[in-house]
């Protein structure tokens, strides 16, 4: 109960999970990939007059150097999903991008396209986008801006932040540097780079209109929302794409808009890039998220809490409990405490506090300064894991045929196959990308009785007797329920 506490109170300050489960670095090279960050301030290119007056805005310098380094990117879904009522339906992102012209229900059979962007941030083919432009998607293709196609392999995801890791088999590819953004100023002007309503090579240009922006839009439990805001106009397919300063740097992942029709509104709202940088770090490196819990639930400062609980100041971040084997209660941090700065950085909002703590690991030492009755005092903490210890997360390995089926096995209890009048059986636990899915209609909850006439008597039976196959397989089995026996002839 502990644990579960600490989870879902510690949730504001970030996640340790990752959809994927792909190897992704060669141990041989694991220090070569590193996030690098421009550390020159933005610059203004500008035209001036004949007698030196200032007189347009020139957006063609970062336009020029960004474009080629943005991608287009075509996620397919083969697979289908059942609702509630044994319906078919079509996953929630792809609903944003196709809208209800579509209906809910749609053919089994018939795949479903969605478009987005892509970022390159490394010239041998690294390539960032939104979680949810290639969420639950069997296929991934990237098209370059000189036209060339690639197919990507999806290195890992982390729905807390809403981003994804791509890679694709390439050299010497156009790519963009990172900024600082915690160097992005309200007022800057900007511009966003995508793929629009499958309008390629799109520019548009506006400020950042504010910073540090929590619109509760990603479904994830434990998500970070820090967004930058801005004017610049973006559009379905524009998620995934760049959005860079005057000198070409990018200082954020375009990733949703504030609309009441779907469509450009007014704003619009980008991942920073030192959350960005955090998490390609940590999928490169350890191929899973490596994210710190301070432990602590934690209300925004304002006016009428600040009468509420007599304090003598009107922003930060209040302290409302703390979780058992957290960090925070373990190095001192007591309810009631307002936390004020990290790392001597000042700290206003909970968002600000959440990039701040979600960009570290557990084991790193910060210095969070609170505000205890009036008076400023600054406390040393060591960063905690979700389990409450300092040990970095291991990455689970998956059996590689498990991964390529796209299938999670479980084995029936005794009870279970008696009620279901077999005498063996292996359960279909879970359904995500792979042969299965993009191969048969099976559904999660399927039993697999037999394989080609084999009887099945566990996981690990089946999984011999798979490794043992090549070319077509016949599995055999039942739905609980359905009267019947249910066969999907499947390639290895």
């Amino acid at each position: 109960m502990k644990k579960f506490a600490f989870i879902v109170l510690s949730a504001m300050l970030g996640s340790a999970f990752t959809l994927g489960a792909f190897k992704i670095f060669d141990k041989k090279q694991e220090n070569v990939y590193r996030i690098e960050h421009s550390t020159s301030l933005p610059s203004v290119p500008t035209k001036y007059d004949k007698d030196g007056n200032l007189a347009v805005m020139d957006f063609t310098y970062p336009a020029e150097k960004v474009m080629p380094a943005v991608v287009h990117i075509k996620s397919t879904i083969t697979s289908s999903k059942r609702d509630r009522n044994n319906q078919y339906v079509l996953p929630d992102p792809f609903r944003e991008f196709f809208g209800d012209q579509f209906g809910e229900r749609y053919n089994r059979n018939q795949p479903k396209v969605g478009t987005g962007s892509g970022v390159i941030i490394k010239e041998s083919g690294f390539i960032v986008t939104n979680n949810h432009v290639i969420e639950d998607a069997d296929d991934i293709e990237v098209s370059l801006y000189d036209n060339r196609t690639f197919k990507a392999k999806l290195l890992g995801t982390d729905p807390s932040t809403d981003l994804a890791l791509l890679k694709i088999e390439a050299d010497n590819l156009p790519s963009i540097q990172m900024a600082n953004s915690d160097n992005a100023k309200v007022g800057q002007w900007v511009l966003a780079i995508g793929n629009p309503y499958n309008l390629n090579s799109t520019v548009t240009a506006g400020i950042i209109s504010a910073k540090g922006r929590n619109i509760n839009i990603l479904r994830d439990r434990s998500a970070i929302e820090s967004f930058i805001q801005t004017d610049a106009a973006v559009n379905p397919g524009n998620s995934g794409g760049a959005l860079v300063n005057l000198d070409g740097d990018l200082i954020g992942i375009n990733t949703a808009i504030a609309s009441p029709t779907g469509s450009y509104s007014g704003y619009s709202f980008a991942v920073p890039t030192n959350i960005v940088a955090k998490v390609v770090e940590d999928l490169l490196k350890y191929g899973t998220i490596q994210r710190g819990f301070l432990g602590v639930m934690i209300r925004n400062v304002d006016g009428n809490l600040a009468r509420e609980k007599s304090l003598s100041l009107n922003d930060g971040v209040y302290v409302d409990s703390l979780v058992e084997e957290g960090s925070a209660l373990a190095s001192g941090i007591k309810k009631g405490d307002v936390i004020v700065g990290v790392n001597n950085t000042p700290v206003k909002t909970s968002s600000e506090l959440q990039v701040a703590i979600g960009t570290l690991r557990p084991g790193d030492k910060v210095d969070i300064t609170v505000n205890r009755e009036g008076s400023e005092k600054t406390i040393p903490v060591v960063l905690r894991n979700q389990n409450g210890n300092t040990e970095l997360v291991e990455k689970t390995e998956v059996n590689t045929l498990s991964s390529a089926l796209g299938a999670e096995f479980e084995n029936l209890s005794s009870e279970e196959l008696k009620k279901l009048g077999l005498d063996s059986g292996v359960r279909v636990k879970s359904l995500t990308r792979g042969k299965i899915s993009s191969q048969t209609e099976m559904q999660e909850g399927f039993i697999i009785t037999k394989v080609d006439g084999q009887k099945v008597k566990s996981v690990d039976n089946l999984m011999r007797v798979l490794e043992a196959k090549e070319g077509g397989v016949l599995l055999e089995g039942v739905y609980a329920g359905y009267p019947g026996k249910q066969y999907y002839a499947l390639g290895l």
